[in-house]
């Protein structure tokens, strides 16, 4: 008996040496219209969740907001301070966007320039399906690439239909600017989560 313990406790042991299969991050954006939690695809774009979790954990989005606002569109931001000063960003990161994940409401994606890796750290979460309006890839041409979806909001969609409601005006060169800043106050790690194919293991 005491041999079949020592070998139970030991099969325990070398378990959490392994690490947990098929789990994918969540990550909590507290705003000041309420909480958004979305679930990060690393299978599908692993670069771009590596990239948005170092901005995460260098508490880097604490005190931005969403600057950008488009009703029936989406609502984007990441990158500015509530007196529209940009924040100084890493180097850009290569499009992951012929992973074809689609721009469907809920999807977040990494904003950018023209450039198809120009991605730093704004965002943009989709408020509708935006897959058929050019946002999704379609060939490595110039015009084609798309924006990379990296995971989904499953908590708090109408708090992003709250953002999205909100009257909008312009600000210096900027159009689309929230006339009452939506604040970014905290954005951290909430909890990892197995999979459906992981928890069928257990």
């Amino acid at each position: 008996m005491n041999r079949i313990i020592a070998s139970l406790l030991a099969i325990t042991a070398f378990s959490t040496l392994i690490p947990a299969q098929n789990v994918k991050t969540r990550v909590s954006i507290m705003t000041s219209k309420g909480e958004i939690v979305v679930e990060l695809d690393s299978a599908k774009a692993p670069k771009t969740v590596r990239n948005f979790l170092d901005y995460v954990n260098s508490g880097f989005y604490d005190g931005t907001i969403f600057h950008r606002v488009i009703k029936g569109f989406m609502i984007q931001g990441g990158g500015f301070t509530p007196d529209m000063n940009k924040k100084k960003t890493k180097e850009p990161i290569q499009n992951e966007a012929n992973n074809r994940v689609s721009n469907r409401r809920g999807a977040i994606a990494m904003a950018r320039t023209g450039d198809p890796h120009s991605a730093t750290a704004q965002f943009f979460i989709n408020t509708v399906d935006n897959g058929a309006r050019g946002l999704d890839f379609k060939s490595e041409s110039e015009g084609g690439w798309g924006y990379c979806v990296f995971g989904k909001v499953v908590k708090g969609m109408p708090v992003v239909d709250a953002i999205e409601g909100v009257r909008t005006s312009s600000n210096g060169m900027m159009g689309d600017v929230p006339v009452t800043p939506i604040l970014i106050k905290k954005v951290s790690v909430a909890k990892e989560t197995p999979t459906p194919a992981a928890a069928e293991k257990k």
